[in-house]
């Protein structure tokens, strides 16, 4: 039996080839080639970028900040997030500020952030989780609002304490919603780790992509974004694992 081919790699294969061939044998090649580098040089760059060490130490930097404050978004946004969505007093008391902090992009903190924080892992980590804090918070109290009432009002007939409704009604019901918010979190936080670097990085992909542009180094840039979408496609594939696996029931 004869295996299909996969689908969804037909159109960046073709995407690929055809950027190849304009920038390699197009009339407009020697006017694309310092604007568009050609797939190939950029596959030769990321070879002599791993044996050289760079890329694994700029990867490493890069998932060390953003795993950190995705982390760090996520343990104060669900608690958050179920506050608000469970009590009134919550909502009157946190929505407001929510509402007025969530417009304000994360790179507007970035001078805040070198101030407080200097230039480091801990500035970054602090912007990669404001930008993931309120995709995660917003779902969350979504699934918390959405959860099903009559459940709730059955179990307090039968006697159930808050702690349990929450934790036991509430939760499981509210989980796709939250892993849904995660998952936009997480990508938020990946493009707000490369405003960090790219202004305020000595280190990883954003100040890789900054550096090579000093030096007019094209394909270096490709090679800085394309990882970036990699990691991310990566991540986002496993955390859509995880949710399958976890609300199976759902």
């Amino acid at each position: 039996m004869t295996r299909r081919f996969p689908s969804g790699l037909l159109l960046p294969l073709l995407i690929i080839l055809s950027w190849e061939l304009a920038s390699s044998y197009s009339p407009w090649s020697a006017k694309l080639i310092p604007i568009l580098s050609a797939p190939s040089s950029i596959a030769l760059d990321v070879w002599k970028l791993s044996l050289s060490g760079d890329l694994v130490a700029h990867i490493a930097s890069s998932l060390i900040r953003v795993l950190g404050g995705f982390a760090a978004a996520v343990l104060l946004a669900v608690p958050i997030g179920v506050l608000i969505g469970v009590y009134s007093l919550a909502e009157d008391l946190l929505d407001p500020v929510l509402e007025f902090l969530r417009p304000i992009p994360p790179p507007a903190w970035i001078p805040l952030g070198i101030l407080w924080f200097g230039i480091g892992n801990t500035q970054n980590m602090f912007i990669i989780c404001l930008g993931a804090f309120f995709p995660i918070a917003l779902n969350t109290i979504a699934g918390v609002r959405a959860s099903d009432p009559l459940l709730t009002a059955a179990a307090l007939t039968l006697g159930a304490s808050n702690r349990q409704i929450v934790t036991q009604i509430v939760l499981p019901a509210s989980f796709p919603s939250i892993v849904t918010g995660i998952r936009v979190g997480l990508g938020m936080g990946w493009m707000a780790l490369v405003a960090a670097e790219l202004v305020a990085g000595r280190s990883g992909l954003g100040f890789l992509i900054q550096s090579s542009r000093y030096t007019h180094l094209t394909e270096r840039i490709f090679v800085g974004m394309i990882v970036i979408g990699l990691l991310g496609l990566v991540m986002d594939v496993g955390m859509k694992a995880i949710q399958r696996r976890m609300s199976r029931w759902h």
